[in-house]
């Protein structure tokens, strides 16, 4: 009988800093080594990529992977599921530690390799293997990991079943079902009706939005709602600025085309813009239309800002980083006025983007809002539409997979408890089949 161990590394006790240990007897499998931005945010000036691993912990910014000595075993591979920060942005603090290869999708290992790249401490070399969406890769004789196609809010995301000769575990984090995507196919319900029907031992399931009624709505929507409001910005000959997740590559590709039909000429600006919208189309998941222009530096944005009000407002449908008032974004800087490019009276700033329900994004957030108002700015908040699931998502995957047992993760207690309600309701009990684990803790199953 092989021994399978589950163990709550960070995410458990909130939102963001993701990393769960599967133990299959002495082999480990490490799942997604994320960040926790906030905790990063209210330190003035903090350059991450200078500190120490251990600094970061005693913040809260990265998992505490010091139980991980606790557990017996070695760490056989590292697993990314996709490419978000919270789930990818401390691998360049905590993978040096574990001789184990870092497993992702093609999307996923570039940025992987960029973050490492930026380090400034610690040497990474860990190997870094991509595995499509679909793929196979055998780990030991025994163990399996296999990529099944998933939808979230960032190209290339996967759920990871891991093979065992006891079973599957399912590590089910980050997703929306998205039947009509605007990118790539839909989620893979027929591999995960095989498996559920297969057995499931355990699945561990992101919890986000696990309180929040019905159903998450298509990202065609989305594109439709960033449309509908482009277009309707058009009787006039006033600025239209839009700002977005740069991650999210579906919804930047339906405000460049939404420009094309506006007359505009796109602008990506930002170097996270730079980093994640150039990647996607070197590796052809987006095609760019011949007069979009990107620029990341502070130097060329300073250039494309100052040259789009000469040039006229009117011609370009500036992209740019700032949705969550972040202090060094683009927007920022220009509702501060810290740029050539000046909000006049009329001008219309889109916001595609929800605010992220913590105090500092939410002061952020508010307090660039207001200062766009007093500068005349027409504001348009919330033109979006979740990438996480929401409650009857969770319901439809859970009877779909049907693990044996069920273990919310990515989220607070309180979203926790709203998924252990669900999942009772279809069934499984409290403190048997369903748990709630928090961070340090190792459950045997």
């Amino acid at each position: 009988m092989t021994e399978i161990g589950i163990i709550a590394v960070g995410g458990y006790n909130e939102m963001g800093k993701n990393m769960t240990g599967i133990r299959i007897d002495n082999d480990i499998i490490v799942l997604d080594m994320g960040l926790q931005l906030d905790r990063v945010q209210i330190h003035e000036d903090v350059e991450i990529d200078k500190m120490h691993s251990m600094d970061l912990i005693k913040m809260g910014a990265i998992p505490d992977d010091t139980v991980m000595n606790e557990v017996g075993g070695k760490v056989k591979a590292i697993v990314c599921t996709h490419g978000h920060l919270d789930h990818i942005g401390a691998i360049p603090k905590l993978a040096h530690r574990y001789k184990a290869p870092i497993i992702a999708t093609p999307y996923t290992a570039e940025l992987v390799r960029h973050e490492i790249s930026d380090e400034k401490k610690f040497k990474v070399n860990n190997e870094v293997i991509p595995l499509k969406l679909g793929g196979m890769y055998n780990l030991t004789p025994d163990i399996q990991i296999e990529f099944i196609r998933m939808q979230h809010s960032i190209v290339d995301t996967a759920f990871a079943a891991i093979h065992t000769p006891d079973g599957v575990v399912l590590y089910a984090s980050d997703f929306k079902l998205d039947r009509t995507p605007t990118i790539g196919l839909p989620p893979d319900f027929q591999r995960l009706k095989k498996l559920g029907n297969e057995g499931v031992r355990a699945m561990i399931t992101e919890s986000t939005n696990s309180g929040l009624h019905g159903k998450t709505p298509s990202e065609q929507i989305a594109k439709d709602l960033v449309r509908d409001v482009l277009l309707g910005t058009e009787e006039t000959d006033s600025g239209v600025l839009i700002t977005t997740f740069s991650s999210h590559i579906s919804r930047i590709n339906a405000i460049i085309q939404a420009a094309e039909e506006m007359d505009r000429i796109p602008v990506l600006l930002g170097r996270s813009m730079e980093r994640y919208l150039s990647l996607a189309e070197k590796m052809k998941l987006i095609k760019f239309p011949q007069n979009l222009e990107i620029h990341g530096s502070r130097n060329a944005v300073e250039k494309a800002l100052k040259r789009i009000s000469q040039d006229g407002k009117r011609k370009y449908l500036p992209i740019v980083t700032g949705h969550q008032g972040e202090p060094d974004a683009i927007l920022t800087r220009i509702a501060n006025g810290e740029t050539q490019f000046r909000i006049e009276k009329g001008d219309k700033v889109v916001f595609s983007a929800n605010t992220i329900p913590n105090p500092i994004t939410m002061a952020n957030r508010y307090a660039i809002e207001t200062k766009l108002k007093m500068a005349g700015a027409r504001i348009y908040d919330n033109v979006h539409v979740s990438g996480h699931a929401s409650r009857e998502d969770h319901w439809e995957l859970l009877r779909m997979v049907n693990p044996e047992q069920v273990i919310p993760s990515h989220g607070n207690m309180m979203m926790h408890s709203s998924y252990v309600e669900l999942a009772e309701d279809a069934g499984y009990v409290f403190g048997d089949t369903v748990h709630i684990m928090r961070n340090g803790e190792e459950m045997v199953l």
